[in-house]
């Protein structure tokens, strides 16, 4: 079915495979780096957040920029697409933080630890492939 695609298609449907497994890891790493900190209460849903962004922003630019998006755009200026990257990568942490301050903070709806992980694993995913591949692998 893929190699009925046109080309241009084929390439996005490409590219989204390999971002759903790549970002799929770099989620996964973020989720049992936010989780163990948050759910064993060893850091506050915050500080959890950026421990795990840490690990999933080095995680994700490695594979992102050598897998995810290999052989699209132009790469002539290397540190133009990796400040781009860690520009995306920061709108990522400010969705992030900002599913866990109003997910669990006591001030907003004051719910259990794991709840800004939904958002966290489906709606940044999508908004970051959209920067990456309009934005910054381009």
């Amino acid at each position: 079915m893929l190699a009925t695609l046109p080309p241009e298609r084929r390439a996005i449907v490409g590219q989204l495979l390999r971002f759903l497994v790549s970002g799929g890891i770099t989620t996964g790493l973020y989720a049992v780096v936010y989780s163990g900190l948050a759910r064993f209460e060893i850091a506050n849903p915050q500080i959890a957040n950026i421990c795990g962004y840490l690990v999933a922003v080095v995680t994700g630019y490695l594979l992102h920029s050598r897998w995810s998006f290999r052989g699209h755009g132009e790469r002539d200026n290397p540190a133009r697409t990796t400040s781009r990257f860690f520009i995306v990568s920061l709108v990522s942490y400010g969705l992030n933080a900002l599913f866990v301050f109003v997910l669990t903070d006591s001030m907003m709806l004051d719910g259990e630890w794991w709840w800004p992980l939904l958002p966290i694993c489906f709606i940044t995913p999508l908004v970051t492939f959209t920067l990456n591949r309009q934005w910054v692998f381009r």
